[in-house]
């Protein structure tokens, strides 16, 4: 019997598996959103985010609803409650600044937040 085949009856191996694989969709959803494109010349990236931010009716709502699925997937990791609350402020903070017209846009591609919130799961993971 394999040691993964041991922890499969009480469904540790099963759970850490979908906890490695939500964590791996996050982060690549958190760097299309944050820091797919990086501005030529420059070290700055930004992504989809800051681009559809950019939509004058509902881009900015559109985009928050979008970075909660990253909560949504921390709450379903287990994480603890402080570290999903700080999460919803991120997005909130980002979205409501967001919502003035190209100062919010440029504080968006700056502040990340869909990033901020992979890398506070990841260190409510190790921990």
């Amino acid at each position: 019997m394999t040691h993964a085949h041991a922890f499969a009856g009480n469904g540790f191996a099963s759970s850490h598996t979908q906890t490695a694989q939500r964590l791996r969709r996050v982060q690549r959803l958190a760097w299309l959103l944050d820091a797919a494109v990086r501005l030529p010349g420059t070290r700055f990236r930004f992504g989809a985010d800051a681009v559809i931010g950019l939509l004058p009716v509902g881009g900015s709502l559109v985009m928050g609803l979008v970075s909660l699925y990253i909560v949504f997937e921390a709450w379903r990791m287990r994480l603890p409650t402080a570290v999903l609350m700080r999460m919803v402020g991120n997005i909130a903070i980002e979205t409501l600044v967001d919502t003035v017209p190209v100062a919010g846009n440029i504080f968006d591609a700056a502040f990340k937040a869909n990033l901020r919130n992979v890398a506070l799961m990841e260190q409510a993971l190790r921990q």
